[in-house]
């Protein structure tokens, strides 16, 4: 197994599990279980038996591998310097042998067949990708100085078509040149990649680099920080040096273009770090930046931030796999607790996937008339004077 020199090193110090002001567990696995075999140095040492012989790839073993969310507080975190980097690293490639064995739970298991059937997490037919898009006007990608790259959730999730029609419509009406994919579009891999199912990463990702060279595509906007980490960092080295963009990058320098409503009462806003933006690509300021100068909002920081911040329980497949689930301290109750303890009325994310869990979070929690989940270009197209807003 790749890494696997690193699995005795770890000497299960714990701070893998806690965020640096040591404040809360901020291992989504661990804060949900509660067992040390589900935090990040139990993991390691599970490995480290299993290559030994010592335990078999039971079911148990399985789900605790493939529950990682890959949200990276264990590489932040973790007290040596020569093996912290290779952490997450090492958890792929376990996953990489049990995928290889074909040792995973049935929920990954469908997920990685309809990655390779249909092109997406949904199994739903490829060529209605662009089914987003149907009432807005969104042209292919021709001549445009950007590709908005629109992602599975984007694509397919009704939530994240919502979003995505936002972040278009926004995009447009700032004069951004953009075209799409459509149908033609498949998926990122990034989260075929946390599975462990490198060679399906690698032939989803060859799909996407063909119709890159071929339309000749140099910068890319992505919807999702998950996208944006897979084009930015994995892309090139398959061939593919593009200049890749989380729209929140672009919008934070365009905001002065905009024109805001200043009539509307003041309201407060907290902001979710997603870890594919935050942790994985040091990209805390953009939204924040986008925050600070929309009027009328006073900025509430969580307890936990930027760095420190705790993953929303989606990444690592598992939005699409649930192994994490909705127990009561599963990262998204405790992430929107957290939010509520600042008092804000509305929990900003910049990510399709952390919409979609902390919004199921918030209705399980019965906080509707408390808090509302919205995604930055839907705050701000609702805050839009009236003679600047964009077409619906």
């Amino acid at each position: 197994m790749k890494h696997a020199e690193i699995l005795h090193r770890c000497f299960r110090c714990g701070y893998c599990k806690l965020p640096g002001t040591y404040t809360d567990y901020n291992c989504p696995t661990y804060a949900a279980f509660r067992f040390e075999s589900y935090s990040p140095g139990g993991r390691m040492w599970l490995l480290r038996a299993y290559l030994d012989k010592k335990i078999t790839p039971s079911k148990r073993f399985q789900e605790i591998l493939f529950a990682c969310t890959a949200c990276a507080n264990c590489v932040e975190q973790c007290a040596l310097p020569k093996i912290k980097d290779q952490l997450l690293h090492a958890f792929t490639a376990g996953k990489e042998e049990l995928v290889v064995q074909g040792k995973v739970p049935p929920s990954v298991r469908d997920c990685l067949t309809n990655l390779q059937k249909y092109g997406n997490p949904y199994g739903i037919a490829q060529k209605k990708r662009a089914d987003w898009a149907i009432d807005i006007d969104a042209a292919p990608f021709s001549d445009q100085e950007y590709l908005f790259f629109v992602g599975d959730v984007g694509s397919f999730d009704n939530r994240g078509q919502e979003i995505a029609r936002s972040i278009a419509n926004l995009l447009q009406h700032l004069g951004i040149s953009f075209g799409i994919l459509g149908s033609d579009e498949v998926s990122d891999g990034n989260e075929a990649n946390a599975m462990g199912e490198i060679d399906l990463f690698q032939w989803l990702a060859h799909q996407n680099i063909e119709q890159f060279k071929k339309l000749q595509i140099q910068k890319v906007i992505t919807l999702s920080p998950h996208g944006f980490n897979a084009l930015k960092n994995n892309y090139p080295e398959l061939g593919a040096p593009l200049e890749v963009f989380h729209y929140s990058q672009i919008v934070a320098t365009q905001t002065h273009k905009l024109a805001f409503r200043k009539d509307l009462p003041q309201t407060r806003i907290t902001y979710h770090d997603p870890c594919y933006l935050g942790r994985h690509n040091r990209e805390y300021q953009s939204a924040r930046n986008i925050i600070s100068a929309i009027p009328g909002v006073e900025y509430r920081e969580m307890d936990r931030h930027h760095q420190n911040a705790m993953c929303c329980g989606g990444g690592g497949g598992n939005l699409f796999t649930d192994i994490l689930g909705n127990a009561p301290e599963s990262a998204t109750h405790n992430r929107v607790r957290e939010a509520l303890d600042t008092q804000a009325r509305i929990l900003a994310v910049s990510c399709p996937v952390c919409a979609i869990m902390l919004s199921d979070a918030v209705k399980s929690l019965n906080l509707e008339n408390h808090l509302q989940v919205m995604e930055l270009s839907e705050i701000i197209n609702a805050r839009l004077a009236a003679t600047d807003h964009p077409a619906t």
